[in-house]
C-alpha cells in the first residue's frame, strides 16, 4: 500500500478559501444530522510550559465510503515570535472500512483555513445583510486567514486590524488592504463585523465597545485559560456555537460567562448546522448582538482534509509514500 504524503504547500494548493467554505457548511450539517461523530479533543501536558500540549483530536464520517480521521498538534504560543505556526502537527487519514492510512496532510495550512472558513459560514448566517465594516483583532496567522475569509464573504468589507504589535497591523492591513487601528475600541467602533483572533488570556472586548447589531466570531479563545470577551459580552448576546458540548467544556469565554454572569447551556441558540438545516432562525432583529464561539472541530480537519486527497489526486499532487 502507499500513503499519500501532503506538505504545506499542496494542500494550500488544493484548499482554497472557497472551497473550503462550502466543504465546512457541508460537514456542519453533517455533525446536526448526526452523520459524522468525534468525541472532545484530548490534550497531554508537558513540562515545559511554553508548550499548550499536544492535542488529539479523532473523528468519523460514515456513508458509502467512511473515512477516520486523527488530527495531532502541538501548540507552542511562542512560535509566532519565530516567525513559525503556534499549530504544529498533522492530519491521518485512515480508510473507514479497512483502517489502511491513507494520507498524512500538515495541520498548519488546514487548520489555519478551515478556522477562518468556519467564521466565514457564521457570518452568512449571522451577521446583517449590510455588514460592511469588519473588525480583525490579532495579525498572526488567524488574523491573515480571516481577512481572506471576511472578504470571500462579504466582497466590499471594509477591513479594520488591531494587533498588540502595531507594526504587525499596519504590516496586515497593508496586506488586507485594510487599515491599521491603535486601539481595540478604535478597531471596534462601528464594526459590523468582529472577528477576535488573538492568544489573549483575559478579556480584550468589551461589551460597551461593541456596536447595535454587531456580529462577532470569536476565535482565540479555544481553550478553558484563553478568554478574549468580557462575560457582558457572551451574556448579553445571541449565542451560536460549532458544537455544544465542545462549548460548555472547552470555551473560556463561555466558562467565564458561567462564573461571573451565571448563564448555562440554555444560553445557547443553536449550533451552526442547525442554522443550516434550517431548525434556528438564527438573527431576529438588525440591533441583535450575535456572537460565534469557535472551538475548531476534529470533523471541520476530517472534511477539509478529504478535499484535499480528493483534489491531489486528481491532479497529481504529493507523493505516494510505500508504506
Amino acid at each position: 500500500m502507499t500513503v499519500l504524503v501532503l506538505g504545506e504547500a499542496d494542500v494550500r494548493a488544493t484548499l482554497d478559501m472557497a472551497r473550503c467554505i462550502e466543504a465546512m457548511e457541508g460537514v456542519l450539517a453533517e455533525l446536526a444530522r448526526g452523520d459524522v461523530s468525534m468525541p472532545l479533543r484530548s490534550i497531554v501536558r508537558v513540562p515545559d510550559e511554553t508548550v499548550l500540549g499536544l492535542g488529539l483530536m479523532p473523528a468519523y464520517r460514515g456513508g458509502g465510503a467512511p473515512v477516520i480521521s486523527l488530527k495531532e498538534v502541538v501548540v507552542v504560543p511562542g512560535n509566532a515570535a519565530r516567525g513559525l505556526d503556534p499549530h504544529q502537527g498533522a492530519v491521518l487519514v485512515h480508510d473507514g472500512t479497512t483502517g489502511q492510512l491513507v494520507a498524512v496532510l500538515n495541520a498548519s495550512p488546514i487548520t489555519e483555513i478551515r478556522t477562518a472558513a468556519v467564521s466565514a459560514v457564521a457570518t452568512k448566517l449571522l451577521a446583517r445583510r449590510d455588514a460592511r465594516q469588519v473588525a480583525i483583532l490579532g495579525s498572526g496567522v488567524q488574523g491573515r486567514s480571516h481577512a481572506v475569509a471576511m472578504r470571500e464573504v462579504l466582497p466590499e468589507a471594509e477591513l479594520r486590524v488591531w494587533s498588540r504589535t502595531p507594526a504587525n497591523a499596519e504590516a496586515l492591513a497593508l496586506e488586507a488592504h485594510g487599515r491599521a487601528f491603535a486601539t481595540v475600541a478604535e478597531a471596534l467602533d462601528g464594526a459590523d463585523v468582529v472577528c477576535t483572533c488573538t492568544a489573549a488570556s483575559e478579556p480584550i472586548v468589551f461589551r460597551a465597545d461593541l456596536a447595535p447589531g454587531a456580529h462577532v466570531n470569536a476565535v482565540g479563545s479555544s481553550g478553558p485559560w484563553a478568554r478574549e470577551l468580557e462575560a457582558d459580552v457572551v451574556a448579553g448576546s445571541s449565542l451560536f456555537v460549532d458544537r455544544r458540548e465542545s462549548t460548555v467544556n472547552e470555551s473560556g469565554d463561555y466558562l467565564g460567562a458561567v462564573s461571573e454572569r451565571g448563564i448555562g447551556p440554555d444560553h445557547i441558540c443553536a449550533e451552526l448546522g442547525e442554522l443550516l438545516l434550517g431548525e434556528h432562525p438564527g438573527r431576529s432583529s438588525a440591533d441583535e448582538l450575535t456572537l460565534f464561539e469557535s472551538l475548531g472541530l476534529a470533523v471541520e480537519d476530517l472534511a477539509a482534509a478529504a478535499v484535499c486527497v480528493e483534489l491531489a489526486r486528481e491532479r497529481g499532487i504529493g507523493v505516494e509514500v510505500a508504506f
